[in-house]
């Protein structure tokens, strides 16, 4: 049976969908296991080991360093090609250290790729790593090897080595088929008369009306009173947060004297039309971002400045934010652990929690999904801490990933999210862009790249760009000009917008009553025709593994 997306133009037909699209591909189904706890013995090889099945690693002595680190074990690798999409993992043991930053790396003839995948070693039990690269040129002879990052001569032991190569076009159908089985849903329509008897040949038209996926963007004070900004927005986003106007130095720029007339009149459009809205953000801890006069407090004059941020903003705002992100960046910053101790974050997720029980609480953090070369953010660094924090008691509820990128390592960044997809909490991209540095077209490809990794990751719960548009533009990356006339990038969100969403369906019951069809998931209408008479009604359609089922009577 076929349906028709008139809103698309294009038939697809339903046994290209879920086990059957499986069923008719003879590639490689992607792995996504992932360990995150340090193991007394290593698991076996994904896929086999792929590539490197039975090859034992090279055992150097020295390599010429083409980073800083100490590094052993390697493994040769011929005739790579670019434009593969190489997925790599392996299980690390360390002696000489308690515990170590391992990472490893790529040389090829002409390149080194610094991190294609990183892990907390430790000495006595087997550690994790997962990652993978693409190549810009073919290279016929690399060396994939491993290095302690700190200098320190430590011996690794490697096992279960693999490196799974896939093309763009297998990655592309493992995605797809992710999207199929996760983001969508089947549904049967049944259509009866008022005795319960089937109808065959109804009209059946059926529309989604809303989303379940959370995709949005930021906005600034700049779409306030801008109604066809306001418009642009809601015609396409379903959820929002505040660049800057939530942030401390935003509120209270002085001591004493709170503001929220801005974050008030922002609230007014989310609430007008009915979108979501996160958090951002309670603290953040770069001094640089910090009021000036919270800065120049110490002690017991800081600890009450920091409580009552907390009390004023949850209060004002209690119920309004499905999102906090509590303490911005602290992989990277400290200055109120600097100044009130280890345990400042703690008691701030403790009091937001307890000012807002129902908000979910985020540890909020860059260069985590990006890249594994920021050695203050490598993903076993940001899990380490937010177990940390769960020991303390915090409530933490939820993984925020910024997600701002430059050039994406697409492997790199679904096996980061396979790591931390092993912890059970939900997953948000939330403030997605593309470095300024780069041109607009190259922009928009990269952008396409990263909104598909994501959309396509099982674990991935809400995706929030951050593009929100001021007249000397965006932050790093604009989706319209000042007129609202997309760039490329906006194209690409507005195809992949009009890609994510069902449609309009249309067609007709079978000899049993019924019309079948796969949906995203979301909130639809359906109006079921049979002769004179018509009914309409609607339903949701959440995750699940069984067909929905909805009947209608006429």
């Amino acid at each position: 049976m076929k349906y028709t997306l008139t809103s698309a133009g294009f038939l697809v037909c339903f046994v290209l969908l879920g086990a059957s699209l499986a069923a008719s591909y003879d590639g490689p189904l992607y792995d996504f296991t992932a360990y995150t706890e340090c193991k007394e013995l290593p698991e076996q090889p994904l896929y086999n080991g792929g590539m490197l099945k039975n090859q034992p690693p090279e055992n150097f002595s020295s390599i010429a360093h083409f980073s800083t680190g100490f590094y052993t074990p390697a493994f040769i690798l011929h005739n790579l090609t670019p434009g593969t999409i190489y997925c790599f993992s392996i299980w690390l043991k360390i002696e000489g250290a308690n515990s170590a930053h391992v990472r490893a790396s790529l040389k090829t003839e002409n390149s080194v790729y610094n991190c294609v995948g990183s892990a907390a070693a430790k000495q006595g039990c087997w550690s994790f790593l997962k990652g993978g690269f693409v190549l810009d040129s073919p290279s016929n002879l690399s060396i994939l090897f491993f290095q302690n990052s700190d200098d320190r001569d430590i011996n690794i032991a490697v096992a279960s080595a693999s490196l799974q190569p896939f093309t763009d076009e297998q990655w592309t159908f493992n995605q797809q088929y992710i999207i199929n089985t996760e983001r969508k849903r089947a549904v049967t329509i049944h259509a009866a008369d008022g005795n319960g008897d089937t109808l065959q040949g109804a009209e059946i038209t059926i529309e989604q009306v809303s989303k379940d996926f959370p995709f949005g963007s930021a906005i600034a004070s700049t779409i306030l009173g801008n109604l066809p900004y306001q418009k642009w927005f809601v015609e396409r986003f379903n959820a929002a947060v505040f660049e800057n106007e939530l942030k401390w130095y935003a509120t209270e720029p002085e001591q004493g004297k709170i503001n929220y007339t801005i974050a008030d009149q922002m609230m007014e459009f989310v609430r007008a039309d009915q979108l979501i809205a996160r958090g951002h953000n309670i603290f953040w801890e770069d001094p640089k971002y910090t009021p000036a006069w919270v800065r120049n407090l110490t002690g017991p004059a800081l600890q009450s400045a920091v409580n009552s941020r907390i009390q004023s903003l949850m209060n004002k705002y209690k119920e309004e934010f499905i999102h906090w992100d509590v303490s911005n960046e602290m992989l990277h910053f400290d200055f109120y652990e600097q100044r009130l101790g280890h345990d400042a974050t703690l008691h701030f997720y403790e009091t937001a929690h307890q000012s807002d029980p129902l908000a979910t609480l985020f540890m909020n953090e860059f260069n985590v999904v990006e890249t594994c070369s920021d050695e203050n953010s490598t993903v076993d660094r940001y899990i380490s801490r937010l177990r940390e924090l769960k020991r303390g008691g915090v409530l933490m509820d939820g993984i925020g990933l910024e997600s701002h990128f430059t050039v994406p390592n697409l492997p790199l960044m679904r096996a980061i999210l396979d790591k931390l997809a092993t912890l059970n909490l939900p997953i948000w991209l939330t403030e997605v862009d593309i470095s300024g540095k780069l041109d607009k077209e190259t922009q928009a490809v990269y952008l396409e790249q990263v909104l598909r990794e994501g959309f396509s990751h099982p674990s991935v719960n809400g995706i929030m760009l951050w593009t929100a548009l001021h007249p000397n533009g965006c932050y790093q990356m604009c989706l319209t000009d000042n007129n609202l006339q997309n760039l490329p990038a906006g194209n690409i969100v507005d195809k992949l917008l009009k890609e994510w969403q069902t449609g309009e369906v249309t067609g007709h019951t079978d000899g049993n009553g019924s019309f079948s069809f796969y949906g995203f998931l979301g909130e639809y209408t359906v109006s079921v025709k049979y002769g004179n008479r018509t009914a309409n009604s609607t339903f949701s359609l959440c995750q699940g593994d069984e067909t929905r089922h909805v009947t209608i009577r006429v």
